[in-house]
Parts: C-alpha cells; sequence; structure tokens
C-alpha cells in the first residue's frame, strides 16, 4: 500500500509547474517590483513590472494578480506585442482559479497573436511557455502523452528557436515528469539530470530546487533511496537561506514521502508537520491535503489508527481530493484498513465494498479496453492475410513481366553508364567551384575577425594611455601645481598681518580668489582621476559621481546590486568612465531632468541601465552623429566584451543596458 500511496502522491505533484518560477527570496523580489514600478517612467517597463506582479500574486491572491494584470493592460494599450503577451499571464489567472477551459484558450489566443512577431526571441519564449501550459492542462485531464507531445513537438523546438536555455531546461524537467508519471523511471532521471545541469550554469536557484526535489521524487519511485537522499540535501540547502520560498511545500511533502518509504514514519510525521505549515503560511490549500496524506501514511505505517481516522475523514471531504478516481480509491481503501485496525468491523466492511466497487468499475473499464485491443489485433491480422494474399499475386505479375523487362534494361545499361559519367564529372566539377568559393569566403572572415581583433586591441591600448596620461596629469595639477599655489596662499596670508589696514581688504579678496582656484584645480584632479575610486571602491565612486552632476534641476536616482571590489581596478575605472559618459550625454545632449542607474554584479557579468526622461534621439542615426559621445562608450564596451543596447523615443526619453565582462 505505502509504494502506490507514494506514486499516487508524486503524480498529484507533477502540475506544480506551470506555476510561475519566481525567486526563493520572494520578499525581496516583491520589494523591488514596486520600487520599479514606483520610479520607472516608461510605460514599457511600468508594464512589464504589473505582468512580474501579477506572476508574483496569481497563487497568493488571484484578485489581487488580476488587478496588476488590468493595470498592466493600460500601460500596453499602444504596444501591440506586450498586449498579446497579457494573455499568457490571464491564463495563469484562470489556471489558479480552476477555470481550465478558459486557461486553454488564453494560452492558445497568446501563441496566435505572437505567431507574427518572427524578429523577436522573447516572443518565442512566450509562445514556448503558452505551449507548456496548454500541455500541463492536458496532464491534469490524464492525457500524459499529449502533454509528451506537446513539449517534444511544440514547447522545446519554440524554446531552442528562442535560444532560452532556462525555458529549454524547464521543458526537460517536464519531460521527466511524464516518463515519471509512466513508471519510466530511468529515461526521467536522465531528462531531470539534463535540467539541473542547464539550471546550475544559468544559476536559476528556484527552478533548481524544483528540479532536485522532482529528481529526489524519481528516485524514491525507482526504490533508488541513497540518490533520492542526496538529491533532497541539496535542495535543502539551497532553501535554508529562503524560509518563505513557495517551494518548500513540495521539498516537505518530498522528503515525508521519502521517509514513509524507508519506513522512517516519525521523521516522516515531522516533514509533514512543517509542511502543513508552510502551506497555511502560503494559503496553499492543495499542498496541505498532499502532506495530510502523507501524515496519514506516516501514522498508519506507526500503526496509529486512532489519530489516522480523522486525517482521512477530512480528506474525504475535499473536492480537489476527491475529484481523481485514484484519489477516491486510496482513501477508501486506507479507511478501510483504520477502521479495522481500530476494532470498528461494520464501519471497515462499508468502506471495503466501496472500493471492491470502484475497483471493480476500474477492472471493468480495463477489460473493456482489453476486448478492444483484441479486437484490434484480430482485424490486424485478418488484414495482413488479404496483404499476404495481394503480395503473391503482384509477385506472379512480377515474374511474368521480368523477362520483357531484362531486353530493356540491357540495352539502356551502356546509355546509362554514358549518363551516370557525365553527371559525375558535372557533380565533381561544381563541387570542386563551391569549395573554391568556400574557401575564399573562409579567409575574408579570418581576415575580418583578425581587423577587428586588431581593432579591439588599438582601442584598448589608446584606453590604457588615456588613463595614464590622466592619472599623471591629475598627479601633477593635485601635487605640483596644487601645492605651488597652496604656498602662495600662505605667503599671502602671512603678508596681511604686516599690511596696513587699506590693503588688508584686497589683501582677503586675492586670497579668497586663490582659494576659488585651489577648489577648481582639485576638482578637475578629481574628474580626471577620482580618489573615490582608488580609496573606496567602484559602489562609492559612481555615488559620489551621481552626487556632484545632481543640480537644482537634474535629479539621479543611483541603484546597486552586489557590486563586489573584486573587480580589477582597471576594470573599475573604465565602468567608471562609461557611467560617466552616459549621464554626461544625458544631461548635455539628452537635456534629462530625472535620470535612473542601476549598476548590478552578477559573478563576472556587470549590468548597467540607464533611463532618462529627456528629449531623445534616432538610434538609426547614432554611427553618423557627432557629440554625443556614445564612441567613447561603444569602445569601452568593446574593451570589456560587453553587448550595450539603446531604446529612444524622441520626446520620451532614453533607455540604455549595459552587459559587461569583468573577469579578473
Amino acid at each position: 500500500m505505502i509504494r502506490y500511496a507514494l506514486l499516487l502522491c508524486l503524480l498529484i505533484a507533477s502540475t506544480v509547474w506551470c506555476r510561475a518560477q519566481v525567486p526563493l527570496d520572494g520578499n525581496r523580489y516583491f520589494d523591488s517590483l514596486q520600487t520599479v514600478l514606483k520610479e520607472a517612467t516608461a510605460d514599457s517597463v511600468k508594464t512589464k513590472a504589473c505582468f512580474l506582479m501579477t506572476y508574483h500574486w496569481v497563487f497568493r491572491d488571484p484578485a489581487k494578480a488580476r488587478e496588476y494584470l488590468e493595470q498592466g493592460r493600460k500601460y500596453a494599450k499602444h504596444n501591440t506585442f506586450q498586449t498579446s503577451v497579457s494573455y499568457f499571464y490571464e491564463g495563469i489567472i484562470f489556471y489558479a482559479t480552476g477555470e481550465l477551459d478558459k486557461s486553454e484558450a488564453a494560452f492558445l489566443k497568446t501563441d496566435s497573436l505572437l505567431t507574427p512577431f518572427t524578429d523577436r526571441k522573447v516572443a518565442y519564449t512566450f509562445r514556448a511557455q503558452s505551449w507548456h501550459n496548454y500541455g500541463v492542462l492536458q496532464q491534469v485531464k490524464g492525457n500524459e502523452a499529449a502533454f509528451a507531445d506537446i513539449l517534444i513537438n511544440k514547447a522545446i523546438p519554440l524554446a531552442e528557436k528562442a535560444g532560452d536555455s532556462a525555458e529549454l531546461a524547464r521543458n526537460y524537467h517536464d519531460l521527466a515528469l511524464t516518463f515519471k508519471n509512466t513508471a519510466q523511471y530511468e529515461k526521467a532521471a536522465t531528462w531531470c539530470l539534463k535540467a539541473i545541469a542547464v539550471f546550475k550554469q544559468l544559476l536559476n536557484t528556484s527552478s533548481l530546487a524544483t528540479a532536485y526535489v522532482t529528481a529526489a521524487e524519481n528516485y524514491v519511485l525507482w526504490e533508488k533511496f541513497p540518490p533520492a537522499k542526496a538529491m533532497l540535501d541539496s535542495a535543502r540547502i539551497m532553501l535554508t537561506p529562503y524560509p518563505d520560498a513557495p517551494i518548500l511545500v513540495d521539498y516537505y511533502a518530498a522528503e515525508s514521502t521519502y521517509y514513509n518509504a524507508i519506513l522512517q514514519f516519525q521523521n516522516g510525521l515531522a516533514s509533514t508537520v512543517k509542511g502543513m505549515a508552510e502551506a497555511k503560511k502560503q494559503n496553499n490549500q492543495y499542498g496541505e491535503q498532499r502532506l495530510l496524506l502523507q501524515k496519514f501514511y506516516a501514522l498508519h505505517g506507526l500503526k496509529d489508527y486512532k489519530n489516522a481516522k480523522p486525517v482521512l475523514y477530512y480528506l474525504i471531504e475535499q473536492p480537489q481530493m476527491m475529484s481523481q478516481l485514484i484519489n477516491r480509491l486510496q482513501l477508501y481503501k486506507g479507511l478501510a484498513e483504520t477502521e479495522a485496525g481500530l476494532g470498528n468491523m461494520k464501519a471497515a466492511y462499508t468502506w471495503s465494498a466501496q472500493y471492491s466497487k470502484l475497483s471493480d468499475s476500474v477492472h471493468e473499464s480495463q477489460l473493456k479496453n482489453d476486448i478492444q485491443n483484441l479486437e484490434i489485433k484480430y482485424n490486424n491480422a485478418e488484414n495482413q492475410k488479404k496483404i499476404t494474399t495481394l503480395q503473391a499475386q503482384n509477385d506472379r505479375a512480377a515474374l511474368s513481366a521480368k523477362n520483357t523487362r531484362q531486353l530493356n534494361w540491357f540495352l539502356g545499361a551502356a546509355s546509362l553508364l554514358l549518363l551516370i559519367v557525365a553527371v559525375l564529372a558535372l557533380l565533381y566539377y561544381r563541387n570542386n567551384k563551391k569549395l573554391s568559393e568556400q574557401k575564399d569566403l573562409n579567409h575574408q572572415q579570418q581576415l575580418k575577425e583578425i581587423e577587428q581583433q586588431q581593432q579591439i586591441q588599438f582601442s584598448h591600448a589608446m584606453l590604457q594611455g588615456e588613463e595614464q596620461e590622466r592619472r599623471r596629469v591629475a598627479g601633477d595639477l593635485h601635487d605640483g601645481l596644487g601645492g605651488m599655489l597652496a604656498g602662495v596662499k600662505l605667503n599671502l596670508t602671512g603678508l596681511t598681518v604686516a599690511t596696513a589696514t587699506a590693503q588688508e581688504s584686497d589683501l582677503h579678496k586675492v586670497i579668497g580668489q586663490l582659494d576659488q582656484s585651489i577648489g577648481e584645480l582639485r576638482r578637475i584632479a578629481r574628474n580626471m582621476m577620482p580618489e573615490a575610486l582608488l580609496k573606496f571602491g567602484l559602489e562609492t565612486a559612481l555615488k559620489d559621481l551621481c552626487e556632484s552632476l545632481m543640480t537644482d534641476h537634474v535629479r539621479i536616482s543611483f541603484q546597486s546590486f552586489g557590486i563586489e571590489k573584486t573587480i580589477p581596478q582597471q576594470k573599475q575605472v573604465t565602468i567608471y568612465r562609461i557611467v560617466q559618459e552616459l549621464l554626461t550625454n544625458a544631461i548635455r545632449h539628452g537635456q534629462a531632468s530625472d535620470i535612473l542607474l542601476q549598476c548590478s554584479q552578477n559573478g563576472d557579468t556587470f549590468l548597467i541601465t540607464l533611463e532618462d526622461n529627456g528629449k531623445g534621439f534616432d538610434t538609426t542615426q547614432v554611427a553618423n552623429a557627432k557629440g554625443i559621445g556614445l564612441g567613447n562608450v561603444k569602445s569601452r564596451v568593446d574593451y570589456l566584451k560587453g553587448k550595450m543596447d539603446i531604446t529612444s523615443v524622441l520626446k520620451e526619453g532614453t533607455t540604455i543596458n549595459l552587459e559587461l565582462n569583468v573577469a579578473g
């Protein structure tokens, strides 16, 4: 009974992947979205934030999720692409509220509306997710084959077109689920481990934790308990820093299943208690019911029938649990065994009779399927006989025609041989020509790559020389000329003591002007080589830069996330110059009054986003534009082997996204 129960509970868990994959630290994620929604000026950014808030709330509060969806649609009313994407999020809401037919229609509509956007990879990503979730709905209806077919022929090819490794790995994970649900555990393990490998490379903690839990469940069903324990341990290590992660409910369900399978029922009971507490905190009613069923099996294993009984009587009243035939079978059988264990033989007989009646109906249905299969086999056999008879007739006809064809074959053989020789000669000539052309193309490509590499090296050398010269001039100004001016000031200050009263005011005026000159000299020196960067690191230097550029008419909001002090100093200086140039362009050329600067680091990748409300410009003319400084930015981005994306709308503002490599 225990093994059958394990299969039941893990089948129930197989549809959770259609939920949004959000970070494990849900509270911080929510706060970040709220900040973006408040501070963003572009409608497209606000739309994305609203849609992600829909994801965040959909299983916590579907009504609030609907509010954010409608708010996002208002921001996207002039954006056809984002309006099309909104139906994907609507499908998730319908799924969460149990309106499965409407959910199916929404996902299919998303795919249809996004099909024309062949030039956007993100469109392929949303289409892949829509087909994936449509397949999950077929799985909920019990059609595992349809789900597998959709994954293989729809979701995975679209994810490959999108170049979306994370979406591709999620489909690998769900393909593993279909194999697990059909008891093909070895294949399930192969696909699950493949998904885990991709999630590790992407540093996708939420998806990786889910994949670990799925792998653990599969190994339990396969009765390979050591690897199951290893997967659970990996998931626990990842989830420990995130006490509010939604995946904790599934983790404790898998952990209790594992302990019940190895007959450690007390540990299984403890896991269900922790899991139910998380499910109640997250308002996850179905997750709580799954854990209650595991609690029953733990109590049943401990022969604590008195406490096991109310658990089953509670579950039998839950529509979600009773909606599936296999659930009812297990609950009826569990009630019969529990009542018998308590000595209530009459009640045990009643529940046993219900179990037998329902089981007989299942067997009757299976018998009908067996009869239908036999009929199909019989019809196939009869058809095979007819095919054999027709084949014999065809053989006799072929034999009678064979002699007639032999002469024709002989006469045509010589002509055919000559034709083959001619064709081979033509193919040889064409292949040689194509090979020569391909060699020329390869040679030209190699020359182009060498030229590009030389250009990058030249830019690198120029940047290094420029920074060295800046450092030298800054030092000379600060230590040489600055020291001399300071000495002049001291001498003039000393003269004021011995000077007559009539000339004293003039000397003070000269000293004041000298103070201003020294301050301006030091400002120029700091601008050429900022002391804050050398002493306190990149994050502090960027903050000081933003503060120095702010005026009564220009407001700059600076946000930083995870910037490390281990970035090589030369690359810190390059990043500082890039940001300095972007801010100067936004203020001087864009005439912006409100600027948002976000800088973050993820491993060896440094991300910069700058948004302003300036006058914008035509991005198609960037290559021919003069005086806006983007050429210097592009050279420094190339030096850091980075990418730059510019989005600008006239009279609305500019958004610039940079992705830089800061590996040591």
